[in-house]
């Protein structure tokens, strides 16, 4: 049986396990930053505006969300943004996955969000047929800007 819980940061070190796993998944393990530390600060702390739950299969932790809320101008509404979402692979195909869409979705409707969004590596196409199997759609007409690292700065600095 699965229960799906509130993080706390008695959890920074599962999750850091968990995030640690999603990026070698996602060819990127070298690009973890992440300690116990910051992920107890960050999603914790007192200036978190983040949020953690944990997926728990008979206590044992099995997966882990992360996300935030985000804001539409059109809708005048907060949205709820997934960051992360995470199932070990020996659970994946057991349903947690959706359980935990599940949760976060009654989430973003009890908060009177207007949307529930992620995004998704193209490659990705077990995600991909699970999110279009509870009826999510991919955004075509949209691209995904980032600044980070020197960019990001060099570009604050004027």
């Amino acid at each position: 049986m699965f229960d799906i819980r509130e993080a706390t940061s008695a959890d920074a070190g599962t999750i850091l396990r968990f995030i640690t796993e999603l990026a070698i998944y996602e060819k990127a393990g070298h690009e973890v930053e992440a300690t116990v530390e910051s992920i107890t600060e960050s999603l914790f702390g007192p200036n978190s505006v983040s949020h953690a739950a944990i997926c728990e299969r008979d206590g044992v932790p099995v997966g882990f969300a992360v996300w935030f809320f985000s804001y539409s101008t059109w809708q005048a509404r907060n949205g709820l943004y997934l960051e992360d979402l995470y199932v070990t692979p020996e659970q994946r195909g057991t349903g947690a996955g959706r359980l935990m869409l599940r949760y976060l979705a009654r989430i973003a409707v009890e908060k009177g969000c207007g949307r529930f969004e992620w995004s998704v590596l193209d490659w990705n196409e077990p995600a991909i047929k699970a999110y279009q199997a509870i009826g999510a759609e991919p955004l075509t007409e949209w691209t995904r800007y980032r600044l980070s690292g020197p960019a990001l700065e060099s570009f604050a600095a004027g």
